[in-house]
């Protein structure tokens, strides 16, 4: 009943009075956090939304004939039967161009059904017209760094894509991811990922409205306007001359970003003109962690790795001269802040709430918080599902689950905040199962 009273007392002051000290020294205890940081990213996004809807609305269907030679390097370790999707999901797309699967297998001495699962897939696709594959045995394992690097050599077309062994696509991926590079000013796309096994447990579901906001609701936005922060490592599509320029991929953690940097360093040198373009239509469907232990043990590496880039090995990126300057606010913004600083300000900012005020205050308080945060996230969910989802009917389908999604969301600050300081004061990139110790320890960074 004292939680009960407490938060209708603020709620009541906040519409009643918004204009007294009492009502903006409530408002000013989780605004500063909202408005200021987090809400004009939402308006950037909306905006790079609704300007991709209007572009795709202007749009004349059309085939160009461009047709562009690809390699599809997969990156595989312990997939088993599942690197059989992945291939055949390559192997079948409707692209009339000719397409190369290489799959690395890394570490076969110790994954020897997936490299055999692998090679049964040579038979099927060499009854395909411009299709091929070649198996690459690693009987030690490198990492995945070393299986991209060492497949590269392999590599023949023109276009060369970074994938997952555990990340199969829809059959007009390739066409709609190439059909950019045909503008010699693109670089590299970043390919759409979404969840696989959204339906298999609650950890899944919430995944999957994670994946949908973060990747291809925001990246579509943030592409509008050349903006794109990342390529993921499990959909990467690059032109090749562009990945020879920087040098291949580079040892370490979080390969993905680090390319990803390492390519706008270079043309933020020499091409100011160069673009990474995000395809919301080139999707990719990847497992995600079924439970919530291994949710959090999936961001503990993610989330560490992104402070070991920023502050170790790519600080000096955070400069104009390289990125320009619009990169280099956005970079500063969506990711030293939002991502490094806004979570470990939340910790403080909670902490300081709950010895400062009587708990019935602060639980009232964190109510009209989730309140907020959960209004927000309906606001833009179901818009952008009717925007951007190929699939509309299962993405609102998980409507229900978004109740508990701001909460999702906070727990997932606490674990990136603990995985920031972690790599800050124990190197905690170096603690991997993505590649072994004598790989990451080498780096000298």
């Amino acid at each position: 009943m004292e939680l009960k009273a407490a938060f209708f007392q603020v709620l009541s002051l906040i519409l009643g009075d918004p204009l007294s000290s009492r009502t903006w020294e409530i408002v000013f205890k989780f605004i500063p956090f909202v408005l200021f940081f987090e809400l004009p990213l939402y308006v950037v996004i909306i905006l790079g939304v609704l300007r991709h809807g209007l572009t795709r609305m202007c749009e004349v269907p059309w085939r160009s004939g461009y047709c562009p030679s690809v390699s599809c390097i997969v990156t595989c370790y312990s997939e088993g039967e599942a690197v059989k999707l992945t291939i055949r999901s390559l192997a079948e797309q409707i692209y009339p161009g000719p397409i190369q699967i290489v799959a690395v297998v890394d570490g076969t001495a110790r994954n020897a059904a997936t490299y055999a699962a692998a090679r049964e897939m040579e038979e099927v696709l060499a009854t395909m017209k411009n299709r091929s594959l070649k198996v690459l045995p690693k009987p030690q394992r490198g990492g995945r760094v070393s299986a991209l690097n060492a497949a590269r050599n392999f590599t023949e077309g023109e276009i060369v894509m970074a994938i997952d062994g555990d990340t199969s696509f829809d059959n007009d991926m390739v066409e709609r991811a190439t059909r950019h590079f045909e503008d010699p000013r693109v670089g590299a796309v970043a390919g759409c990922l979404r969840v696989r096994n959204a339906w298999t447990s609650l950890a899944t579901r919430l995944q999957a409205i994670e994946y949908f906001l973060s990747i291809q609701a925001s990246k579509t936005g943030l592409s509008a306007f050349n903006l794109v922060n990342n390529i993921s490592g499990a959909f990467g599509v690059f032109r090749r001359s562009v990945v020879d320029l920087v040098g291949g991929w580079d040892s370490g953690t979080a390969e993905d970003l680090d390319i990803t940097l390492r390519i706008k360093n270079y043309f933020g040198r020499y091409d100011r003109g160069f673009r990474i373009v995000f395809d919301p239509e080139a999707l990719g469907f990847t497992d995600v962690p079924e439970t919530f232990r291994g949710f959090l043990r999936q961001r503990l590496r993610w989330d560490g790795d992104l402070s070991y880039l920023y502050f170790r090995k790519h600080w000096r990126s955070f400069a104009p001269r390289l990125v320009g300057w619009k990169n280099f606010l956005a970079m500063v913004w969506t990711g030293l802040f939002l991502q490094i600083v806004m979570p470990i300000l939340i910790i403080f900012y909670t902490f300081y709430l709950l010895v400062s005020y009587p708990p019935a205050f602060v639980a009232s308080v964190l109510i009209l918080v989730y309140l907020f945060y959960l209004a927000m996230t309906i606001l833009l969910y179901v818009p952008f599902v009717l925007l951007l989802s190929e699939r509309p009917g299962t993405d609102l389908a998980l409507m229900p689950w978004i109740v508990l999604f701001p909460l999702f969301a906070f727990v997932g600050r606490i674990n990136n905040a603990l995985a920031t300081l972690w790599e800050l004061l124990g190197r905690g990139h170096e603690d991997t199962g993505m590649a072994p110790w004598w790989v990451t320890r080498k780096s000298r960074f």
